[in-house]
């Protein structure tokens, strides 16, 4: 029998991606189409980390980026409210309840303000600090594996992690929320 080899993306076997972790990922989702997701964004982050060309085990990495996509589609999940599938129910609560779903010009612009000032935020924090917040609250790090990573002391990534947190809470007593 011929097999052919699965083929290769920046080190890691795409096969083994598909067959191997999309199932694991659906028995976390429990819908295929939302496992996709999680992994093609799994996939975008591992790629745009930069750190592929350097990975003794990618398939490793790769299965932390989906642990951190999942946790960031349930994050996401929390924050909407199913909308009613029965068409009629929602014709009965009448254009009220569609105004519930439907955010203001105000908010939006009030959200788009706030996600501005929290960027320029993380933006003004020492580049280590900046690398150190992004592997960890982005990446899902634990602060031993920061610290083997970018070789520096334990005491070091939780001295970089306080300051970051202590702009962010600054930043939101400031903007109020």
């Amino acid at each position: 029998m011929n097999q052919t080899a699965s083929p290769v993306w920046l080190g890691l076997d795409l096969g083994w991606a598909y067959h191997a972790l999309l199932p694991t990922i659906w028995r976390s989702t429990r819908c295929v189409h939302r496992a996709q997701d999680v992994l093609h964004d799994a996939f975008l982050r591992y790629a745009l980390s930069g750190r592929h060309t350097s990975l003794a085990s990618p398939h490793a990495y790769l299965r932390r980026v989906v642990h951190s996509v999942l946790a960031d589609h349930a994050n996401e999940a929390r924050r909407w409210c199913a909308l009613p599938d029965d068409a009629l129910q929602l014709q009965n609560e009448g254009a009220d309840a569609m105004l519930l779903t439907a955010p203001s010009a105000e908010f939006l612009l009030d959200l788009q303000q706030r996600l501005h000032a929290v960027q320029t935020t993380i933006s003004g924090l020492p580049p280590r600090c900046r690398e150190v917040f992004w592997l960890c609250r982005i990446e899902g790090l634990t602060q031993p594996e920061i610290a083997r990573q970018l070789g520096i002391t334990l005491n070091a990534v939780e001295r970089h992690l306080i300051r970051a947190l202590v702009d962010l809470r600054a930043l939101r007593e400031q903007i109020g929320g």
